[in-house]
């Protein structure tokens, strides 16, 4: 009995050493997590009862071996398609034959196609986002940025102008210049072409200001005195702020293409305010772009992908990165590539947003280290190693007496 028992502490020992073999060489692996090996003891049975204190094991076996699912370290690496996990939760997965895998390992790459995938081919899977990065729907789907066709042109639709009228500024007369309060800014038709807006101030009354978008027609109304052709007239009150309009207004954008033509955009000035400094511009902007490139992305800490383009514009409607979670980590099934596989004993994914419940944050640029300790696994592999030292002795010290007992004359 002492060789089988010294037999299955050789075969155990072996196993272990597997196991701490393959840590080892895995210590650099993104994503890695450790695993060890769980011992049990064999015990004869007596037929038909539950065996004896009396008599001794015959042995040990390899019960199960599991892995260690803690945190590794966040190393910087500044890629950012680089997304580390900073607490719990799982990649999700679509492999090429079509199967669901989770992974830990944030190495992602963009195809030709502009799919996010990971060093085996496999697509990241995400929820659908609109532009301000809110999710439209809790399926998961690929993630996959434009980084083909350039992203269309959008025209304008409003343009926001907030400023400060000089309340110290004479009443307009035959001899002033419209030009004095003015200031413009591009716009952009339904094809992306510039079409620059010009706003002329005029001061028709105390606490009035005409307001124009022809140089022209301003300084036709100075020089009649009258100011009937005004896109607005804008009434402050005695305490500086505007009360007439107090609404955006409509005024008409001309493109050169005479396909084109005008087209409305919504002009707001209602922030306007008549102090006594100087004329000064303090915001000026509009909602339009011509087209453009795609030149990067950025990920957040909630997963959200904002993508930036040739033309300026950032869109956050790129996806956000989905997380998976399971009841039992332990019952998942190791596929290689650093992937798993749900089983019965882990029972199925629940689905969820970083930073929501139990899940962690995502931190793009930045990978999760391999769990594996070298030292403690340096040492374990000593003692494994002397424990099948051990066993083999126990072979051998049988065998002795074997031959002893065979040598009897």
């Amino acid at each position: 009995m002492s060789f089988q028992t010294g037999l299955s502490g050789l075969n155990a020992s072996s196993q272990s050493l597997d196991v701490i073999g393959n840590n080892i060489a895995n210590a650099n692996t993104v994503g890695m997590k450790s695993s060890r090996a769980e011992f049990s003891d064999l015990v004869a049975s007596t037929i038909g009862a539950g065996g004896s204190a009396n008599k001794p094991g015959i042995g040990t076996a390899v019960a199960s071996i599991t892995q260690e699912f803690s945190q590794g370290n966040v190393s910087i690496t500044g890629n950012a398609l680089d997304v580390a996990i900073n607490g719990g939760g799982f990649f999700q997965l679509t492999k090429s034959d079509g199967s669901t895998a989770y992974s830990r390992d944030g190495q992602f790459k963009l195809d030709k196609d502009g799919n996010i995938i990971t060093n085996t081919g496999s697509f990241l899977m995400g929820y659908p986002t609109d532009n301000t990065g809110a999710t439209t729907s809790f399926t998961t789907e690929k993630l996959k940025v434009p980084t083909g066709a350039p992203i269309a042109a959008k025209q304008t639709a409003t343009v926001t102008a907030e400023f400060n009228l000089d309340a110290r500024a004479p009443v307009a007369t035959s001899s002033t210049s419209p030009a004095q309060y003015g200031t413009s800014l591009i716009t952009y038709d339904s094809q992306g072409v510039e079409v620059p807006v010009s706003l002329y101030f005029v001061k028709s009354a105390t606490d009035t200001w005409s307001a124009y978008t022809n140089l022209a027609t301003a300084q036709a109304d100075i020089t009649a005195g009258t100011y009937l052709n005004a896109t607005t007239t804008m009434q402050f009150s005695t305490s500086g702020v505007l009360t007439t309009p107090n609404a955006p207004i409509s005024i008409n954008v001309t493109s050169p293409n005479v396909n084109i033509g005008a087209f409305p955009v919504d002009l707001d000035m209602t922030k306007a305010t008549q102090f006594g400094v100087n004329f000064a511009i303090s915001n000026l902007g509009q909602d339009g772009y011509t087209s453009g490139e795609f030149t990067g992305l950025s990920i957040d800490a909630k997963g959200v992908i904002t993508t930036r383009y040739s033309n300026g514009q950032t869109m956050k409607d790129g996806g956000m990165i989905a997380l998976a979670d399971f009841r039992n980590v332990q019952g998942l099934s190791p596929i290689g590539g650093g992937e798993y596989q749900d089983t019965y004993k882990s029972g199925p994914s629940v689905m969820g947003q970083p930073t929501v419940g139990r899940f962690g944050e995502l931190r793009s640029g930045a990978l999760e280290d391999s769990n594996v300790d070298l030292t403690a696994e340096l040492v374990d592999m000593m003692t494994a190693q002397r424990n099948y030292q051990a066993n083999a002795q126990t072979i051998k010290t049988q065998d002795q007496i074997m031959s002893t007992l065979v040598n009897l004359r």
